[in-house]
């Protein structure tokens, strides 16, 4: 297992849509161990292949609180087949966005088919957190970042705050 790079914003690959995963391989399985390591590092609750700059569609979660058991779940081709219940309101942060939170509304249950790591289909029914995160994760393998859920004067100022860093580090090193 290792500590994998997470892309920052304004990198581009951010905006790709990743590609679904042919099969389940020993390569993907070590993927998702990698991301969960980088997750839990960072830390997070959720992590997107693309975010350690692997245009798959794998994701990673974990909403268990920090003094609860680990509940580590690893998603292969996630997809939301139904999403309804009462819309519910997150303050939503990302790894690939440091330091920046915003209020996201999104809808309140999902349920989410994929392949686990073995390779057999599996269905979660989720709600809160759980259910944001996944929705979260998933809108990134579709190249959609979470500040595009939010007014796009917030959107723009902090993309444009992003860029400058960028070019500050890109001066610097």
């Amino acid at each position: 297992m290792a500590i994998r790079p997470i892309l920052i914003l304004p990198d581009a690959r951010l905006r790709l849509i990743s590609d679904p995963v042919a099969g389940v391989d020993r390569e993907t399985r070590t993927l998702m161990e990698d991301m969960l390591e980088t997750m839990y590092d960072a830390p997070g609750i959720g992590l997107a292949a693309i975010q350690v700059g692997v245009a798959k569609r794998v994701i990673v979660v974990d909403t268990s609180k920090k003094d609860e058991e680990k509940k580590p779940l690893g998603l292969i081709n996630p997809e939301i087949v139904w999403s309804g219940g009462e819309p519910s309101v997150y303050e939503e942060g990302c790894l690939s966005i440091p330091d920046y939170y915003e209020e996201v509304e999104r809808p309140g249950q999902v349920r989410v088919r994929y392949l686990d790591g073995e390779g057999r289909t599996q269905e979660i029914e989720a709600d809160g957190i759980l259910a944001t995160c996944l929705q979260h994760e998933i809108d990134h393998l579709n190249g959609v970042l979470f500040i595009d859920h939010i007014s796009k004067l917030k959107r723009d100022r902090v993309v444009k705050k992003f860029q400058k860093m960028a070019k500050r580090e890109q001066q610097e090193g």
